[in-house]
């Protein structure tokens, strides 16, 4: 699988990678900030454009990797 965050990096599963941009999570009140960090990802089989991952303020969110890059 070969997935690419929005500067063109490889992913892999266990990296951990930063939000770009301010985003609304759909189902809650809140809002990841860009520079939120997601560690420990994983990818999805199903897709590449998608990654799987926790924050500190959401468990189990789904994002599309443009809107990422690799720390």
């Amino acid at each position: 699988m070969n997935v690419k965050d929005s500067n063109g990096n490889a992913l892999n599963n266990g990296d951990s990678v930063q939000v770009i941009k301010d985003l609304k999570v759909k189902g809650t009140s809140a809002t990841l900030k860009r520079g939120t960090v997601i560690k420990n990802i994983r990818l999805v089989e199903d897709n590449e454009e998608v990654i799987e991952g926790n924050a500190d303020k959401v468990k189990g969110l789904v994002l599309k990797t443009c809107f990422l890059k690799k720390v």
